[in-house]
């Protein structure tokens, strides 16, 4: 696809190799340069507005807020961001949620070689980009009828929750999201009713079992 203007791509994901290996992806695939990296949700947030390009390629997994954090935090500011989330997440949870959160398109890092570049155009065109092996998923969840346990979370629950699942304590999860201890005690107190949890431990095989975590 041949334009006036390279398309102009950030690239946000916390492992240096990561980030070359989809720079030489993305300068390959013609018409396309990398404009701007950042390596944590945090950097995401504060370099987007002064790249800003026609296309943030995101990471969920990183260290700090995350991307789902910084999904939501660029486009309080920037809503008409056009953001594809890149992740080793394979679940159904997460492309369904970060999708309703705003993002345009989500692929899984299995298939960034093959989808990639495909992925970036329609996503620059502000049309909407689902993994084809997880939309495949997602269309036999919704004809079985089943659903995952931690879809009664709250947004702000399963962010908080999955921040749990990862090994964070309340402490670390209130100066993360820049909320207080006792709003988080709260979501903890709320998520474990919800899923039926005694403790932090049963949270994480909640998330093990269900696959959403990183492998």
């Amino acid at each position: 696809m041949k334009s006036a203007h390279p398309l102009r791509v950030m690239l946000a994901d916390d492992h240096a190799v990561v980030r070359m290996g989809f720079r030489m992806l993305v300068e390959g695939g013609g018409d396309m340069v990398v404009c701007a990296e950042a390596d944590s949700g945090e950097a995401a947030c504060r370099i987007y507005p002064e790249a800003l390009p026609d296309v943030l390629v995101m990471d969920v997994s990183m260290p700090g807020i995350g991307g789902m954090e910084a999904l939501s935090r660029i486009l309080a500011h920037h809503p008409d961001a056009r953001i594809l989330i890149l992740s080793a997440h394979e679940d159904t949870v997460h492309p369904r949620r970060l999708m309703a959160a705003g993002a345009r398109g989500y692929l899984s890092k299995r298939s960034a070689a093959e989808e990639l570049i495909k992925a970036l155009w329609q996503v620059s065109r502000n049309e909407t980009y689902l993994d084809p092996h997880l939309a495949s998923a997602l269309v036999e969840e919704s004809l079985s009828g089943s659903s995952n346990p931690v879809e009664v979370l709250s947004e702000r629950e399963f962010e908080v929750f999955m921040h749990l699942a990862a090994g964070q304590s309340v402490a670390q999860i209130a100066e993360t999201l820049f909320l207080s201890p006792r709003t988080v005690g709260t979501h903890l107190y709320n998520i474990k009713q919800k899923l039926a949890a005694k403790n932090q431990a049963e949270l994480t095989l909640i998330a093990l079992r269900n696959k959403l975590l990183p492998p």
